[in-house]
């Protein structure tokens, strides 16, 4: 019997999907209107604009018919990671990529049933072909969206602890590390990494770490400051803490903090004098400061 005569449920296994792929290409404009405006109707992609909007699905529903066709998901990881980074710092949210790649199996899936709902049994057989490799894709598209939305998350947060543990050139090899905020056990790692950096940079001699800002000091913050002293003065240089609250300073007490290791000095223009004395100035209230 030639194929053209044979019945449609006695179509071969290995013709299921090239046949399914085929139809959904000649049926591609009007599928993916038909998504576009189920989209719409759930209000999801709503910062995009309406060029935008046609542009990326049609980009996704090109990128879906071709890993049925193929069953590689590689090409369609990519553009999930690039459309990731052009939508996310607009404001879209996962459950929204989610929604409308659950929205475009929906909409491809009753565009089989009705192609095929004079035959239930070849109906069920391109559906058994369909369904894994549809819920495949979307599983795809949503580790992608995530992954690249965490590294974007993780950015944000370095940029911020950066911004928040400036380390600043005061003059030649004094460097001041102002602290602000809360500490943790990552800012404080991330703090020591920073502060050894601009030592090198600057070549450092004397640095002056502030903690007036930080409302509070657990044990395990105290320990890492003792660590960053010990670091700096591996590189030569030598630490002045200075701001300490009476609550830090009972905390550091009562935990057992080496206190030796710290050179504490009360105020602003304490550790100033005390790090041009590193430094080798003379300070003078009267005259200013000149080389010793």
């Amino acid at each position: 019997m030639n194929d053209e005569n044979r019945p449609q449920g006695d179509v071969d296994e290995d013709q299921l999907l090239p046949q399914l792929v085929a139809h959904l290409r000649e049926h591609r404009a009007k599928l993916r209107d038909e998504w576009a405006s189920r989209i719409r109707e759930a209000h999801l992609l709503e910062a995009m604009s309406a060029q935008e909007m046609a542009a990326e699905t049609t980009s996704v529903y090109d990128n879906y018919v071709e890993v049925l066709e193929t069953g590689s998901v590689e090409a369609l990881q990519h553009y999930a990671r690039d459309l990731s980074e052009r939508i996310i710092p607009r404001g879209v949210e996962t459950h929204e990529v989610v929604g409308i790649v659950l929205l475009l199996r929906d909409v491809l899936a009753r565009s089989l049933f009705e192609k095929y709902q004079n035959d239930f049994a070849l109906l069920n057989r391109v559906l058994d072909a369909y369904e894994p490799a549809a819920n495949r894709i979307a599983n795809t598209v949503a580790v992608s969206f995530v992954e690249e939305r965490e590294r974007v998350i993780r950015q944000q947060q370095d940029a911020i602890r950066e911004l928040s543990t400036p380390v600043l050139p005061v003059r030649e090899r004094l460097l001041i590390l102002p602290i602000i905020g809360s500490l943790d056990g990552e800012r404080a790692r991330q703090l020591t990494e920073q502060l050894l950096n601009g030592i090198r940079t600057h070549r450092a001699k004397v640095v002056v770490i502030d903690i007036t800002g930080a409302p509070d000091v657990d044990q395990t913050v105290a320990n890492h400051l003792v660590q960053t002293v010990d670091a700096s003065r591996l590189m030569g240089a030598s630490v002045i803490i200075t701001g300490l609250s009476p609550k830090i300073a009972q905390t550091l007490v009562t935990i057992g903090v080496d206190l030796s290791k710290m050179n504490t000095i009360g105020d602003l223009q304490g550790r100033l004098e005390e790090a041009e004395r590193l430094l080798g100035y003379h300070v003078s209230t009267e005259e200013g400061i000149t080389s010793s």
